[in-house]
């Protein structure tokens, strides 16, 4: 006997428990939770030690993908061929190795009995609960095969929204870089020679190139623990994005960030309406598609405010009077919900918003450029400001000085005869 780590769902409360189990192998373990109306969502050996497991960036599996997979195997489901065959012809075309030895893992479980949700549950950070969710739906509703075409559908509208974010971050990025290394190379280059100038002339350098050169000197003696401090103050502010109240602090800048708050609040309402439309076309029950769009936003703040409207949905409200005077909900999303729920076409009403919001967000990443282009201006100004009174004063304060001196020796050259 084995004895399993697992993390699994309450069939009957919704809640998420952990614990330990023994038994033959990872799938019997799965059939003991499951006869204990536990949904497992993820087991693995207690005793074994996976170095890398919780790297994340070793076992990320790119979202290209897992949308091709998903794609490839909704159309092979809805051919007609059994779920198994198709699992496997799916694998068969996936390029990506670790990627492929789950999936490997994955259609094992499933000729083995069990649900093909319930074999996507057991690696959450590859298939998250919203890809789970949507599976199961499909399952019990006999359409699989759409569920699976509107998770492919549902990723590739992510993925490009991703996608084009980063494209547009790119000018702006290779801006900073080179500005920080037109500061690195006068720090490190001209302000020692600068200080030789002064040295040589026996003359007092300015204050701000005193504070300027000493500081470049010290990078420059110990730069090893320079980048120990950055390396240091990197790593402590993601821990402390990590814990409970960094999460809410970040949750929150993103939220009210000057230029992007909207572009931020564009690209969460349009995910919370493609979750929550989806999940609700796919037969989910509304409170339990909450729980799950509520997750799928990634914010703690709007996570919060969707599981209240849950709790006042389940008390009888319409959701739409729950998000109405929410001000972090746009609220064009409310004024819809409602359309949907008075004509009973909430599904399609959500898609509508989805749909409307990813051509906006789209929209706004094209002018993405333009947005940020005075806040690097204003960068660019301090930075050219900063290397004027560091670097180019003591410069000019040196050919000055030369000047006057030079007119000075001049006069009294020209006063001797007259003696």
């Amino acid at each position: 006997m084995i004895e399993f780590a697992y993390t699994a769902k309450d069939k009957s409360t919704n809640k998420i428990v952990k614990g330990k189990i023994s038994a033959d192998s990872q799938m019997a373990a799965a059939n003991i939770l499951n006869e204990k109306k536990l949904f497992p969502i993820k087991i693995t050996p207690a005793s074994s030690v996976n170095l890398l497991g919780d790297v994340a960036f070793l076992n990320k599996v790119s979202p290209k993908s897992r949308v091709i997979f998903t794609r490839q195997l909704a159309t092979l489901v809805k051919a007609g061929l059994p779920i198994t065959q198709a699992l496997n012809t799916s694998i068969d075309q996936v390029n990506d190795k670790k990627f492929k030895s789950k999936l490997e893992k994955i259609a094992a479980s499933v000729e083995g009995g069990q649900t093909l949700s319930e074999s996507f549950a057991q690696y959450p950070d590859t298939f998250n609960e919203v890809y789970v969710s949507l599976v199961h739906a499909g399952e019990e509703s006999g359409t699989l095969d759409d569920s699976l075409e509107r998770l492919a559908d549902q990723q590739e509208k992510e993925q490009q929204i991703a996608s084009s974010v980063r494209g547009a971050l790119i000018y702006p990025a290779l801006v900073l870089v080179t500005i920080i290394g037109v500061m690195a190379f006068m720090l490190a280059s001209v302000m020692p020679q600068i200080a030789g100038l002064y040295k040589e002339l026996d003359k007092p350098l300015p204050i701000v190139t005193q504070i300027t050169l000493a500081v470049s000197g010290f990078a420059v003696s110990y730069w090893y623990i320079v980048i120990l401090l950055v390396v240091a103050i990197v790593f402590g502010i993601r821990a402390y994005f990590r814990t409970s109240s960094g999460k809410a602090v970040w949750a929150k800048a993103k939220l009210n960030m000057p230029v992007f708050k909207t572009l931020f609040r564009k690209v969460y309402m349009a995910r919370f309406a493609r979750t929550l439309g989806s999940l609700v076309a796919s037969g989910v029950p509304l409170l339990e598609a909450l729980s799950i769009s509520g997750q799928s936003m990634n914010n703690v703040v709007l996570k919060k405010i969707v599981m209240q409207a849950s709790e006042e949905v389940k008390a009888g409200k319409p959701l739409s009077d729950a998000l109405e005077k929410n001000p972090y909900f746009i609220q064009l999303v409310p004024q819809m919900i409602r359309v949907g729920e008075e004509s009973g076409t909430l599904g399609t009403m959500l898609d509508k918003v989805a749909s409307f919001y990813e051509d906006e967000v789209a929209q706004a990443v094209k002018n993405l450029s333009t947005i940020i282009e005075p806040v690097l201006m204003v960068v660019l100004g301090g930075m050219v400001f900063f290397i004027i009174i560091a670097v180019l004063y003591p410069v000019y304060s040196l050919v000055g000085s030369g000047v006057d001196t030079g007119n000075a020796g001049s006069t009294t050259t020209g006063t001797t005869p007259a003696q």
